[in-house]
């Protein structure tokens, strides 16, 4: 049987946490959650086995653009999801020439989170 896939959820809203966590744990993945990139990259040094991280952009501490360029150089071939909503999304083209293998805009809806979770997770970016 196939290890089940397991994605971080980085977000500063509990809502968006809990609400992608129900979506993500009914496709049959396992979901870890973090508040922002800080204990994101603690979730990470921990030598937890994450298949894809899904983060939000503007978060207080440690944002999103930081959080991909800290992964991107500590485990470069971890996927990466990176959503916002502020300013219009302006920052999710930054965040895919930093390296974010797919970008969803806020706010997101349930079936283009699951398909695009599959797809990135496939290697289909």
């Amino acid at each position: 049987m196939p290890r089940t896939q397991t994605v971080l959820v980085v977000d500063d809203e509990d809502s968006i946490r809990w609400l992608f966590d129900e979506i993500l744990t009914a496709e049959g993945y396992s979901v870890l959650a973090a508040s922002d990139g800080r204990e994101a990259c603690d979730v990470l040094r921990r030598d937890v086995k994450l298949d894809l991280v899904l983060t939000d952009l503007v978060m207080p501490n440690q944002e999103g653009i930081e959080t991909i360029r800290v992964i991107r150089q500590q485990f470069p071939k971890l996927k990466i999801i990176a959503m916002s909503g502020a300013f219009g999304g302006l920052f999710l083209s930054t965040a895919k020439v930093l390296g974010a293998d797919a970008t969803l805009q806020k706010p997101v809806k349930p079936e283009e989170l699951r398909s695009t979770v599959a797809r990135v997770l496939e290697g289909n970016q």
